[in-house]
């Protein structure tokens, strides 16, 4: 497993993480804890260190299943959550609302309950609309966390440029939560030359497009009750990605599945820290740490994808 440095952090972080959202079991149709916790170990144990949660994901589940993972090996990992969505506090219209420190801080404090540690590595801000209040709120958390050392690095979920801008005013931002894969490239543009130009790490969100890029879905597929992808096959947006994603087969071979080409995809810009697809099971784990390899990509492979 090669490793990167999370942006100026210091912080060194394998290139390929594991995404704790599926198996929250709330999402992504059903889950066993059991197989959950297999996946995660399979992760770790092939050089995997960078676990990232959320206290949404299950309710809190999917922090607890972290928990287990990390008792006896908490300081070879970086546990990275995420709050904001799971506000206790909330305006008439049902929305979190977060307009003091102490609200963010009592919601990591939460987390840190649930994951059973000390400390944090990497904190979130997880709500992507841009109230002044909010920001606010959770830039001045982010700073007492920071200083009482509970946290080591602090970030924010989007992919809006000017809500990073105005988390990152006094150049304070560590890390950057993003959506980003072969089918969805738009933070290509502005986005990851940012983070780049100001040395914020790039966590890489859904790399397989949800499972989109692992080549297993048809026309046809029906999802389960309770996922989030179950109306996906009614969309023209989901009938176009099928067909790129035909176009874009010839990238699996004898050495590399279709889905460990696109996690070398994102991989390959010299922005991006690390990736954490998802996997609910310990086979699915192996595949995706298997995609960190040297060399990533081939011209001939990027002129595909480009084409496609």
């Amino acid at each position: 497993m090669y490793t990167r440095s999370l942006g100026k952090t210091g912080i060194e972080v394998s290139e390929i993480g594991f995404g704790a959202w599926a198996i929250g079991g709330d999402a992504w149709g059903p889950v066993d804890d059991e197989q959950s916790l297999r996946a995660m170990e399979a992760a770790v144990e092939q050089g995997v260190n960078f676990i990232d949660t959320a206290d949404v994901y299950g309710n809190g589940r999917s922090e607890k299943l972290v928990a287990k993972l990390i008792q006896g090996r908490r300081e070879k990992l970086v546990i990275s959550t995420k709050g904001g969505l799971m506000g206790h506090h909330r305006d008439p219209n049902g929305a979190p609302v977060y307009d003091k420190p102490d609200k963010v801080i009592e919601a990591f404090e939460n987390s840190l309950k649930r994951l059973e540690t000390d400390y944090i590595d990497v904190y979130f801000c997880h709500l992507w609309w841009d109230k002044h209040e909010e920001t606010e709120a959770f830039l001045g958390a982010f700073e007492r966390l920071k200083r009482d050392g509970k946290v080591r690095a602090v970030g924010v979920s989007t992919e809006n440029l000017d809500y990073i801008k105005h988390f990152n005013r006094d150049g304070g931002l560590d890390a950057v939560q993003l959506d980003y894969s072969i089918l969805n490239r738009s933070t290509e543009r502005e986005v990851l030359p940012y983070l780049h130009q100001h040395g914020i790490g790039a966590v890489v969100r859904g790399p397989l497009r949800m499972g989109i890029l692992t080549g297993k879905f048809q026309k046809g597929t029906e999802f389960a009750e309770g996922d989030i992808r179950k109306n996906w096959p009614k969309e023209a947006w989901f009938s176009k990605s099928l067909s790129q994603v035909e176009k874009l087969k010839p990238l699996a071979d004898e050495n590399r599945t279709l889905s460990q080409a696109a996690l070398r995809f994102v991989l390959s810009h010299p922005a991006v820290s690390t990736a954490i697809p998802g996997a609910k099971t310990a086979q699915q784990a192996a595949l995706n740490v298997s995609a960190s390899v040297r060399p990533l990509l081939s011209e001939h492979d990027m002129s595909l994808i480009n084409q496609v």
